[in-house]
């Protein structure tokens, strides 16, 4: 039982010592896990996955951009319409005034 416990709290903290250097450097890894320094991306260690997963954010983050874009432009054109029909209804309330005050006087 005492040998059980031993070996799941080495697991643990194996476990925690990943977690702190995945954490500790801020999404920047300077340090592998197995203790080495990154120095090139040889495809060994954590730097080439991390660079790939910011690229593909990176295209998320283009699209995310472009959609916006695309509403803005929508609403920039349903914003011009907006006025227009309220010129148009402007228009409309004067002309009926007028009809009115001409049939009642």
């Amino acid at each position: 039982m005492e040998e059980e416990l031993k070996d799941m709290k080495a697991h643990k903290d194996y476990y925690n010592m990943l977690y702190f250097v995945a954490y500790a450097q801020q999404g920047i890894p300077k340090i592998c896990p197995c203790g080495s320094i990154t120095k090139e991306n040889d495809g060994l260690h954590f730097r080439q996955p991390w660079g790939m997963g910011m690229q593909q954010e990176v295209e998320r983050l283009k699209i995310k951009v472009y959609e916006q874009e695309k509403l803005l432009r929508e609403c920039q054109a349903l914003k011009e319409q907006v006025r227009m029909l309220h010129m148009r209804l402007t228009e409309l309330e004067t002309g009926q005034r007028r009809l009115v005050s001409k049939l009642t006087h």
